[in-house]
């Protein structure tokens, strides 16, 4: 994966942007899916998470949060920039 400057701070982002808005009950409330979905995203190299806590009253972000939990060794919270609304 080829990745891009954002901004002048230096950080590196994936040129694709994993988009969670629907995760939670505004869309898929399957939290088991929108995990998998995450990870398969890092592990495809993105490191863009959209999300907002006005997503889904907030789950969209509680979802996100939980399904990096588990990556925390293969995603240092410093490596994914969040685009938060």
């Amino acid at each position: 994966m080829e990745y891009r400057s954002l901004g002048r701070n230096g950080v590196q982002v994936s040129p694709l942007c994993l988009g969670a808005m629907m995760f939670g009950p505004w869309g898929n409330d399957d939290r088991a899916e929108a995990t998998r979905i995450i990870h398969r995203a890092l592990d495809a190299g993105i490191n863009f998470i959209d999300t907002a806590d006005v997503y889904s009253a907030g789950a969209s972000e509680e979802i996100v949060g939980r399904a990096l939990e588990g990556r925390r060794d293969d995603v240092p919270r410093h490596e994914v920039p969040y685009a938060n609304g």
